[in-house]
């Protein structure tokens, strides 16, 4: 009986692989692409690119040390005179106990930051002000290719 069963077994699986081979040969598989899988692929990437743009938001660069200070009503001083100077750049105030420091700018190349460097060092009389290499927020431009940030 058992030699029965064992050789039934054997031959359905034989027989399984024969007609799979036949039927492969016969049929077909037609697919049809529904268009909006082109449209989700297009948001994905959208997405996509958008997130990769507000990593990109952090880069190396320069700053400038403008004032390390105990003197909070002097540090305020030179802060409001900074934003009305060069309102197109920022301005970053923190408390380190017990000192304010300001640091000020986000730029790219070291001559951006010198030629802003001169401009603050005149505007407090020869006052120095130190350029420090540090991370810095970049604002990715409309033509932000997602691709170049790889290399």
């Amino acid at each position: 009986m058992r030699l029965f069963f064992l050789f039934f077994f054997l031959s359905l699986g034989s027989l399984s692989i024969a007609q799979s081979e036949e039927t492969s040969a016969v049929n077909k598989v037609i697919i049809h692409e529904d268009y909006r899988m082109e449209i989700l692929g297009r948001k994905e990437s959208d997405i996509n690119t958008a997130i990769l743009k507000n990593l990109a938001r952090i880069g190396r660069g320069y700053r400038l040390m403008v004032i390390n200070t105990y003197d909070r009503a002097n540090a305020m001083k030179i802060r409001g005179q900074l934003l009305q100077r060069f309102p197109e750049q920022k301005t970053y105030m923190w408390f380190a106990n017990p000192y304010i420091k300001i640091k000020f700018g986000n730029f790219k190349t070291k001559d951006e930051a010198e030629s802003y460097q001169k401009q603050i060092t005149n505007m407090m009389n020869g006052a120095t002000i130190y350029l420090l290499p540090d991370n810095i927020e970049v604002k990715p431009d409309k033509d932000f290719n997602p691709d170049d940030m790889n290399n």
